[in-house]
């Protein structure tokens, strides 16, 4: 036998539930003014935002007007989710500054990426690749550490005629197994007779990437049997589930 419904229970659980939703809005918006004059001042603070116009609604900043360059608008939107009371920010900031051809920026975005993290350990464990679209930049890849994403993200933030990134790069967990196939499949290939010269130019590695015991090899050889011999060298390592030989020949 079905129990009767209790109509005037459910409408009160109802009731109180919007009463709770209408006094958390009221709460939130109290602090507008507050945050407000807040996010003015950090504005006014910083020289490359004081153009930035915003306003507050329920807690949520809404982030308006141009910029110069891509690095300033994550500036503004980031030195204001950090405020008391701020539970969102709606960034609607434009890029305006200089307009490059995307070829030009693909080109020097390119270069610089490629000489970032020159002389630390894990330069030739990094691969990313870029795609420059009508000022839009998607940046792809794997890197072994956040520090290496972070650092690559911040180069083609500062580019000028950037307008707008996005980020599918890919940390690789945190693994010892992973680091120890690195390291041993690094000594294989740059201390073989044929391949040493790849290390002569830091900036263009033959690149490791090892991710769960599986490794692949990218970046640009001179020859075939270079592309060869760096594979062998690479499934001699013990350890490694296998070898993915992604070299380009030149």
């Amino acid at each position: 036998m079905k129990k009767p419904v209790n109509k005037q229970g459910i409408a009160v659980t109802v009731a109180l539930l919007v009463l709770l939703s209408m006094t958390a809005m009221a709460a939130t918006g109290r602090y507008d003014q507050q945050i407000q004059q807040t996010v003015s001042q950090k504005i006014r603070d910083a020289k490359q935002l004081q153009s930035v116009h915003s306003s507050v609604d329920d807690g949520i900043v809404t982030l308006t007007v141009t910029v110069g360059l891509y690095r300033n608008k994550l500036d503004a939107a980031n030195k204001v989710k950090k405020l008391a009371n701020v539970t969102g920010v709606r960034n609607d900031i434009a890029v305006a500054g200089e307009t490059v051809a995307d070829s030009q920026l693909q080109q020097k975005l390119a270069k610089q990426l490629a000489y970032d993290r020159v002389g630390y350990y894990d330069n030739a464990f990094n691969y990313l690749t870029l795609d420059v679209k009508e000022g839009v930049v998607t940046l792809n890849g794997d890197t072994v550490s956040e520090v290496a994403k972070d650092s690559a993200l911040a180069i083609v933030a500062r580019m000028p005629g950037v307008k707008d990134v996005v980020n599918e790069v890919k940390v690789l967990p945190v693994s010892i197994f992973d680091d120890s196939i690195r390291a041993r499949t690094a000594r294989a290939i740059y201390r073989d007779s044929v391949l040493g010269r790849y290390a002569s130019d830091p900036a263009h590695p033959i690149r490791i990437v090892v991710d769960s015991g599986h490794v692949t090899l990218y970046g640009t050889v001179e020859s075939a049997m270079d592309k060869t011999i760096a594979g062998m060298r690479a499934g001699s390592v013990p350890g490694a589930f296998s070898v993915e030989n992604k070299l380009v020949v030149d």
